[in-house]
């Protein structure tokens, strides 16, 4: 059987997908979830602190250490989160295994933003207004930096904030608008979408746009669908992307704007599949094939929610064995499991017919994980 090597500050929904299209994986990831643990036939830790980021040398000591003991029958390694503004990261990894994604390169151009937005004003692709000087009077300004991902790089602008020449830091114009992402794949010459999903954002602490999760396959009007396919199409060829990736933007109507493309495996790809997921990022980076129009798209549409700890605990014996027990409950923590308030503790899914009722059946399951742990307390 051959082995796959997934990575990122979360691996959970990279390992499962593996898992299911036949392959042997090792996980490598901050948390090491039960979930993660069940799919993988090894996990290695690569996460510093509460596996909010990748620890670059327990990374590369961990690709090292499964390059030595699997040799010849490994493929390579897949990037998920957590290598957004870390090209140095995926360079420096495929030295040691074959990377199965977008390479360093093409991360660092899509990554930086004064190339990517000038990419995107070439294209004709509308955005939000971007400034690398301090932002004057007039609307609310973000302040962004394009080496993060999940919003929590993300804040309100201070009157008179600066950001450093050639760097990847920007001000960005908030503007109204349904966040959204389409989830597409590509072979670095051209790319297929295969669903749009609507992001559950919402304000944590001092942060403004903090991803909470998504729900999809969403429809779109015709003309919308077609405009975000040709932003796609052509930012894939223009930056040479490989894999899965996604592209996000605000939806306002007719209106949309552009924040910023995601040029590793996506969140959203928990929402897509089930099967076939690692064989179509195998053909688009390996073979230069795309998946036929219509494929990998669930019957049903999907969500996916991450629940936050809303103080300091840890988890219980009882507590984990509850949570085990709920088959709407993803990314289990292991009982003993320490949590600071506001780290991700799990996630919640749900499956229905449209969008609306899959975010009531999200918020459901939130707030009863949330119980839980109240009465844990």
């Amino acid at each position: 059987m051959p082995t796959l090597v997934v990575a990122g500050v979360s691996a959970r929904v990279l390992a499962q997908a593996a898992a299911r299209d036949g392959f042997e994986v090792v996980a490598l990831d901050g948390f090491g979830d039960l979930d993660t643990r069940a799919a993988a036939s090894r996990w290695l830790p690569i996460g510093a602190g509460a596996g909010a980021q990748i620890d670059a040398e327990m990374l590369f000591e961990a690709l090292r250490t499964v390059a030595a003991e699997r040799g010849r029958e490994l493929l390579g390694w897949i990037a998920g989160s957590g290598f957004d503004g870390a090209p140095e990261l995926l360079a420096r990894g495929a030295a040691v295994l074959p990377l199965l994604g977008t390479p360093a390169d093409a991360l660092r151009r899509v990554r930086d933003p004064a190339t990517f937005f000038a990419a995107l004003d070439a294209l004709g692709v509308d955005h939000p207004p971007v400034r690398f000087d301090t932002p004057g009077a007039g609307g609310r300004w973000l302040r962004k930096d394009a080496a993060g991902c999940g919003g929590w790089q993300i804040e309100i602008a201070a009157a008179g904030a600066s950001v450093a020449a050639g760097g990847s830091r920007y001000f960005q114009r908030e503007l109204a608008g349904m966040p959204m992402s389409a989830t597409f794949i590509a072979d670095g010459r051209g790319a297929r979408v295969v669903g749009l999903n609507e992001l559950i954002v919402r304000p944590r602490g001092t942060r403004p746009h903090v991803f909470h999760g998504c729900v999809g396959p969403v429809p779109a009007a015709a003309g919308v669908a077609r405009r975000i396919d040709a932003a796609v199409q052509a930012l894939a060829a223009a930056f040479a992307l490989r894999g899965w990736c996604s592209l996000d933007l605000l939806c306002d109507g007719d209106a949309l704007q552009v924040l910023e493309i995601n040029p590793r495996w996506p969140a959203s790809l928990a929402l897509y599949g089930p099967a076939g997921l690692i064989d179509a990022q195998l053909r688009a980076c390996l073979h230069g094939e795309l998946p036929p129009r219509g494929a990998l798209v669930p019957a049903q549409v999907a969500g996916s929610e991450i629940v936050f700890a809303p103080w300091p605990f840890r988890l219980s014996e009882g507590a984990a064995a509850a949570l085990l027990a709920r088959a709407d409950v993803h990314d289990r923590p292991a009982a003993g499991t320490r949590f600071a308030a506001g780290d991700p503790v799990c996630s919640v899914g749900a499956r229905g017919a449209a969008a609306a009722p899959v975010h009531t059946a999200l918020g459901a399951a939130r707030d009863a994980v949330l119980t839980l742990l109240e009465t844990d307390r």
